[in-house]
């Protein structure tokens, strides 16, 4: 903000009416230049609070902008200004609308408002505000922007001096014909506003898309929020347990006192614990007098308002994301709502990330279960079936030569060698129906689910439709089928158990329950490999298994259409 000349040094506005509409025309010419060169919107509001400054001959002026903060409340954001003092409503500043002051009045009226003894009669926030700067008297006038109240500009005389007679009126008259340039440049900055998001949250995505390491995207997001929204800290921390967080990057803070993997208290009542206790955005105006770990740090750093969105993960509150900024800065009041863009993508990370473990576990432990088994049939054929036809061999070589030698002794060998084909026959059918029973390939789920059924000491009720699915389908219900039917048999206890499929949405749900004792454990060997079976072909599978009160299996497999 730039005083310009001081009011000594000129001779105020000039005294003829057509004098001063020339001068007028000729400051809304300049105005348009800036606007058609593409000034910035500051570049353009700091223009026209300077030609108001030296139009009217007053020793301030104030440009507000009318908005709200995402509680609804309505403030002032002063946007441009020009004259002393410099420090008081600079641009950027927010100021609580209310009371008796001429920027209030304008806000509840859309008209003219002006207050020739501001030290006696002004009240609320912003009168407050400019007290030091010993206002005399003040005027205002609505800004209209596309038929609506933008917002208003504001003439002040200091120290005694008072305004001119007809402040407001000229006020009124310049601002009317400014409306089309204030909604040219700010549009204009609006539209490289969301092209600045758009393409940060852009290449936020991209990372994501690409599946990188979760550590790079999460500082990738921290340097992305830092430039836009100039704030002076970033910090991204998951809720890691019962009163703590857990750093997990960071920008701006001092790298020896907040670095990534640091546990914090999670105490006081600063933004971090608002974002987690209510899963909200929320926005912590000073510090000075929290309590706790991280209100310690925002006094260190000099955080004057901090405002955080939470980070959800496949539907829990996962952490939070928090941008903090320095006593000379004023975050923007839709800072909250831009962070929670942000924190979308940091959810999709983290859950890709997970789904990205998940799978390598999956596909390991698929890849370890499919080596067992292997290992199981080989160990299967040589202890079993293998043995009895060694054995059936060597049999009935002796029974060779016993018809050679000595026949009355074949028969005996030759009953030997077929009792041992037969056993080895048997250990061969059930090695198979443990690897892909025959019955399932011939007449599908419900033929195989049938087999099950009738090896047990327990009554299942079944109900499996009949229509055929493709082989893996059937296999794998088949085999979910299996693993639950034994579990029940061997740990649950159950008088009974029920067996239930359908199609439905081109998925096939099947169910396994029984009345058992429950407490079954879904993260056991037997049912993760049925999870991971289930992931395999794009289903699920869920356990609900609560002490003494039974446990259903249920299964859902994509089996298309």
């Amino acid at each position: 903000m730039n005083p310009g000349a001081g009011p000594d040094e000129r001779s105020g506005p000039v005294g003829t009416e057509p004098g001063y509409l020339a001068e007028e025309q000729d400051a809304l010419r300049r105005i348009a230049m800036r606007v058609a060169g593409h000034a910035s919107q500051g570049e353009v509001f700091a223009a026209i609070a300077e030609e108001l400054y030296r139009l009217l001959g007053v020793q301030a002026i104030r440009m507000m902008r009318f908005d709200e903060r995402p509680d609804g409340a309505p403030v002032a954001t002063v946007v441009g200004g020009w004259g002393e003092p410099a420090d008081i409503l600079a641009p950027g500043e927010h100021q609580p609308i209310g009371g008796d002051n001429v920027t209030t009045a304008v806000f509840r009226t859309a008209r003219p408002a002006r207050i020739d003894a501001y030290e006696a009669e002004a009240s609320g926030a912003i009168a407050d505000r400019v007290r030091p700067g010993a206002v005399h008297s003040a005027a205002a006038a609505p800004i209209l922007v596309d038929g609506r109240l933008w917002g208003a500009i504001v003439a002040a005389g200091l120290g005694g001096a008072p305004l001119p007679p007809d402040s407001a009126t000229r006020l009124t008259r310049f601002t009317e014909l400014m409306g089309l340039a204030i909604a040219n440049t700010e549009a204009r900055a609006e539209i490289a506003r969301l092209a600045e998001q758009q393409a940060a949250l852009r290449r936020v995505a991209v990372l994501v898309a690409q599946g990188v390491a979760p550590a790079e995207v999460f500082d990738a997001v921290t340097l992305e929020v830092a430039q836009l929204l100039s704030a002076a800290h970033v910090a991204l921390a998951h809720h890691s347990g019962p009163g703590e967080i857990t750093v997990l990057a960071g920008r701006g803070h001092e790298p020896d006192r907040l670095r990534p993997g640091m546990r914090v208290p999670l105490d006081g009542d600063g933004v971090v614990a608002r974002v987690l206790a209510t899963g909200r955005p929320a926005r912590v105006e000073g510090y000075d007098r929290r309590p706790g770990a991280i209100a310690g740090m925002a006094r260190r750093w000099d955080v004057h308002v901090a405002v955080g969105a939470p980070v959800v993960v496949d539907g829990e509150l996962w952490g939070a994301i928090v941008a903090s900024f320095g006593a000379e800065q004023e975050p923007a009041l839709d800072g909250e709502a831009r962070l929670a863009e942000f924190a979308e993508l940091i959810g999709t990370a983290v859950a890709n990330a997970d789904a990205h473990a998940q799978l390598a576990a999956s596909r390991a432990r698929l890849l370890a279960a499919g080596d067992e088994a292997r290992r199981r049939v080989v160990r299967d054929l040589h202890d079993g079936a293998q043995q009895r036809l060694v054995h059936t061999i060597i049999t009935l070589q002796m029974a060779r030569r016993a018809l050679r030698e000595r026949p009355d002794g074949a028969d005996a060998l030759l009953a030997e060698a077929l009792a041992q084909a037969e056993r080895a026959t048997e250990e061969l059918r059930e090695l198979a129906h443990g690897i892909l029973p025959t019955v399932l390939t011939r007449g599908g789920l419900p033929a195989g689910v049938d087999t099950l059924v009738s090896r047990l000491d327990l009554p299942v009720e079944v109900d499996v439709p009949d229509a055929r699915l493709a082989p893996e389908i059937e296999a794998s219900a088949y085999f979910i089928v299996a693993e639950a039917l034994t579990n029940v048999a061997k740990h649950a206890r159950a008088t009974r158990a029920w067996v239930t499929a359908a199609i439905d949405d081109a998925l096939l749900r099947v169910e396994v329950r029984d009345d058992g004792v429950g407490g079954a454990d879904p993260a056991g060997n037997g049912l993760v490999g049925l999870s991971d079976r289930a992931a395999a072909l794009g289903g699920r599978l869920h356990v609900d298994s609560p002490a003494g009160g039974g446990t259903v299996l249920a299964a859902e497999l994509p089996i298309g259409r």
